[in-house]
C-alpha cells in the first residue's frame, strides 16, 4: 500500500511546507498553516487533466503560429477594458498584485457580480462565504450567475471548476 503524502500550505500566502510551523517563513503570519493529502493518483497529470503523453509541448517557430482574433469578454469598467485590451480573453490569466487591505477582493467581486450574463465563480482562500456574502450586501449587487468557493487546495478548486464550468474565475 502506497504511503499517503501530506503537505502543509500557508492559508494567507500558500507557501508549502513538509511539517507545521506556527510562523509563515514567507509571509510572517501566524497559525495559518494547514495539512493538505497529495493525491500522487497512478499517473502524472498537468492540472488540465492531460496526462503528459497525451499532450506533448513542442517548439514552434513565432512566424508558423495563425493569428486569430481572439474573442473578449467585455466587462462593464471601460478602464478595466482598455487595461486588458478591449476585455478578457476567454482562458487567459490576469494577475492583480498590491499591498493588502487596498481593496483588490472587493474590485473583482464587485466586477464578478456586474457579469450578470456569464458564470462566475469567486474563489477565496481567505474569506469565509459569509465575509465575502456581507461585502457583496455592502456594494447593494447580486447575481444569480454567481458563484462561491472559499478554499486552498489547487485539486479541489481545479475539480470544482471542472464541474460548474464557469466563464470567470
Amino acid at each position: 500500500m502506497a504511503k499517503i503524502k501530506t503537505a502543509f500550505f500557508c492559508g494567507s500566502c500558500g507557501f508549502e511546507s513538509t511539517k507545521w510551523v506556527g510562523k509563515c517563513p514567507s509571509c510572517n503570519e501566524w497559525n495559518t498553516f494547514v495539512q493538505e493529502v497529495i493525491d500522487k493518483g497512478t499517473e502524472k497529470q498537468n492540472w488540465n487533466g492531460y496526462t503528459d503523453e497525451k499532450k506533448k509541448p513542442k517548439v514552434v517557430a513565432l512566424n508558423d503560429v495563425a493569428q486569430m482574433e481572439e474573442e473578449r469578454i467585455v466587462t462593464a469598467d471601460e478602464e478595466l477594458n482598455r487595461v486588458l485590451g478591449g476585455g478578457i480573453v476567454p482562458g487567459s490569466i490576469v494577475l492583480v498584485a498590491g499591498e493588502p487591505g487596498i481593496g483588490k477582493s472587493t474590485l473583482f467581486l464587485q466586477h464578478g457580480l456586474m457579469m450578470k450574463d456569464h458564470i462566475v465563480l469567486y474563489i477565496s482562500g481567505e474569506e469565509s462565504e459569509q465575509q465575502i456574502k456581507m461585502r457583496a450586501e455592502r456594494l447593494k449587487a447580486s447575481s444569480e450567475n454567481f458563484y462561491l468557493l472559499t478554499e486552498t487546495s489547487t485539486q479541489t478548486i481545479f475539480q470544482e471548476i471542472k464541474k460548474l464550468r464557469p466563464q470567470l474565475v
